[in-house]
């Protein structure tokens, strides 16, 4: 499993403010930190290259990183100040966001090491740092391979017009995009999901998959004219803090154990692709982001805990 290069995760890491009712929590978040923190504690070599302070929320990140076996890129904790999420949870546990934060990027100066990159939601869009995604991506892209999830956030992306030139170019630059069914209707108001999920496939990535929360995913590969559906899990829902994040976590991983990401050779592997050979990928990112939604906050199962789900339900291997 791991015998290719380590994975980088190239994006905000912070402090989420968790408000249910009259409560009120901190936990470790961001979205690249999730994702990381999810691809190491399913067994692959990982790295997080992100912006925060000296202060002790940014030494409760960086704890945190450490303890989830996520290497830290030196410069990370060069921000004046880590930045904070505050997640509204509603009496269905379902989360909205406002923000409080900078966002830069410390300097990447060899990017050799790393054999898959992945980015996405405020950090490749936020400046001074979203050039600085932008141009990682780009350098990095002959040697490795990489992935994209939009992520929006509304309250810092300002309005579609601003960010989605930005979007579109990053998912002409990947080889695996993940997005939300509300991030589309976001980004392109009206327009089918099917319709946007063509037009980013023929921009340039072998895999475009999109979740729509209940309703499971959609998936559609540069090689195969066919959309697939997946199924979502059946379970008590906790709150969707890190849902997609643990699902992006989860078909990065089972991406990389097919032999799919992580290399330019795997990359031409993914882009001859059918069905058979990813569906484990995406049942992975199903069950990662159903046991997710089952806890409360951002949790990154195990490989023991997927491998439990997954011998209880053949169907899922």
């Amino acid at each position: 499993m791991n015998a290719h290069k380590p994975v980088l995760c190239l994006g905000e890491a912070l402090i989420d403010v968790v408000v249910r009712g009259n409560s009120r929590e901190e936990h470790v978040g961001g979205s690249l930190l999730n994702v990381a923190a999810g691809i190491a504690s399913l067994g692959h070599p990982t790295s997080i290259c992100a912006w925060w302070g000296r202060d002790e929320r940014g030494k409760r990140l960086a704890q945190w990183a450490t303890s989830s076996g996520v290497t830290i890129v030196p410069g990370t904790d060069s921000a004046t100040r880590t930045a904070v999420a505050i997640a509204q949870l509603d009496a269905e546990g379902r989360a909205s966001y406002e923000f409080d934060l900078e966002w830069d990027v410390p300097p990447l100066v060899d990017l050799d090491p790393y054999g898959h990159l992945h980015t996405g939601s405020i950090a490749a869009t936020l400046e001074p740092g979203g050039s600085a995604v932008l141009d990682a991506v780009r350098r990095i892209k002959p040697n490795a391979t990489v992935s994209y999830d939009p992520n929006i956030r509304p309250a810092l992306m300002g309005t579609p017009e601003h960010v989605r030139g930005r979007v579109e170019e990053l998912v002409g630059l990947s080889d695996l995009v993940k997005v939300s069914d509300e991030d589309l209707a976001w980004l392109y108001p009206e327009e089918p999901v099917e319709q946007i999920m063509r037009r980013w496939i023929e921009s340039g990535p072998a895999m475009v998959v999109v979740t729509r929360g209940p309703w499971g995913a959609y998936a559609s590969l540069a090689n195969n004219r066919d959309m697939l559906h997946i199924d979502q899990m059946t379970v008590t829902l906790a709150d969707t803090v890190g849902a997609g994040d643990s699902f992006m976590a989860g078909l990065i991983a089972g991406l990389l154990d097919a032999g799919l990401l992580g290399s330019p050779d795997a990359r031409q592997r993914l882009w001859e692709a059918g069905w058979s050979r990813v569906q484990s990928a995406l049942h992975n990112a199903v069950v990662t982001s159903g046991i997710t939604v089952s806890k409360h906050g951002a949790y990154a199962p195990g490989p023991d805990e997927v491998a439990a789900v997954k011998q209880a339900d053949p169907r899922l291997n």
